[in-house]
């Protein structure tokens, strides 16, 4: 099969992107089709592919402000021609569910979730906005949300990579999805030997991510060591408010990440995510998870393998941290769990259901 894959930026490897290095894996004859591309910013495997962008490309101080151009995602999404191939596969969390493919071909589309900036996290993105701004964007999105529903039905098959997601598919588009958790590396997240030295996080800093959680909590357990791995806007601002036993690393390799997996106690999740590929990461070398009980967590944290906190706030974290002894969880059932995620499970699930809709 030809597969035309649209992925709305590729600017970084996160979770998207290694859903994606998957996806074409398993399509080898497929094409990328993206707003824009920042070369040397993904994998070997993601620029060895022939990658199509939109006129966003060609926009001034997209690097850095790429995100400002939201109004006209959607016009960019829907100007790529998509002739000549089998199937459409979007990878979406913004606007790539949107591209129009040609009569008669199929468009199955992974969602990591519905639009974030539109809908979830709209208030957390523009609530503190007043004035002629506030406006702007409430009439912005406005028009944003009306395209975003109206395009889905150009999906024919919606696949959610959590349950979180695939409830959100249901409230803002009235469609059913099929749940397929993204695919993670459990052959190589994995601990020759299991050590007990800190707790970790690993996560971009922005707002819904809510680290502070985790510093406010930190510095009351002054005798333990938190480690926090990631870069974003809020960065500066955690490095201002963290006590002395946070410490922060930016850049590091995935064998670097690996053996912080192995060496910490627990992994610290404070997010409502849609997913959490980080969490089954570290479950993958057997670490237990502490995370915020909505969302991914629920799909990733069964019982024995971690701890989920009720409320989104440092006194449940340090808390459910006071609670925690590492001698409570085997390393062994943890991985056995993460074993759900693996890349071979997502493999047969997503040819399954091509083979379906075909």
């Amino acid at each position: 099969m030809k597969v035309a894959f649209i992925h709305d930026w590729l600017t970084g490897m996160r979770g998207g992107e290694k859903v994606l290095e998957e996806l074409i894996d398993i399509f080898p004859e497929s094409e990328i089709f993206t707003l824009l591309h920042i070369r040397g910013s993904v994998s070997k495997k993601l620029e060895s592919k022939k990658i199509h962008t939109s006129f966003i490309q060609k926009l001034p101080l997209k690097k850095k402000f790429y995100r400002h151009y939201l109004p006209f995602f959607p016009a960019a999404i829907e100007s790529f021609n998509l002739k000549g191939f089998d199937l459409v596969f979007s990878s979406s969390h913004c606007v790539a569910k949107g591209a129009i493919p040609y009569p008669g071909v199929p468009h199955v589309c992974y969602c990591h979730t519905p639009m974030r900036y539109a809908w979830d996290l709209f208030h957390d993105y523009f609530g503190r906005k007043k004035g002629f701004y506030r406006t702007f964007i409430d009439l912005i999105m406005k028009q944003l949300r009306l395209w975003d529903v109206a395009s889905s039905k150009r999906v024919d098959l919606f696949i959610a990579n959590s349950n979180l997601v695939k409830e959100r598919i249901w409230r803002y588009y009235r469609r059913e999805a099929e749940v397929v958790h993204p695919p993670v590396n459990t052959d190589f997240f994995r601990c020759k030997e299991k050590s007990r030295e800190f707790f970790l996080m690993v996560s971009s800093h922005v707002p819904y991510k809510r680290i502070d959680i985790a510093l406010s909590a930190f510095s009351k357990l002054k005798s333990e060591k938190l480690i926090i791995v990631g870069k974003g806007p809020l960065l500066k601002k955690h490095l201002k408010l963290a006590p002395p036993n946070v410490e922060f690393r930016m850049d590091i390799n995935d064998d670097e990440l690996k053996d912080l997996y192995c060496r910490a106690k627990a992994f610290i999740h404070t997010a409502k995510e849609d997913f959490g590929m980080v969490m089954a990461e570290a479950q993958s070398c057997g670490t237990p998870v502490i995370a915020f009980g909505e969302g991914g967590s629920k799909d990733i944290v069964k019982e024995n393998t971690g701890i989920l906190f009720k409320e989104q706030s440092p006194e449940s974290l340090y808390n459910a941290l006071k609670s925690f002894h590492p001698d409570d969880f085997d390393p062994a059932f943890i991985r056995e769990n993460s074993l759900r995620f693996s890349k071979k499970n997502f493999r047969v699930k997503i040819l399954n259901m091509i083979k379906e809709i075909r």
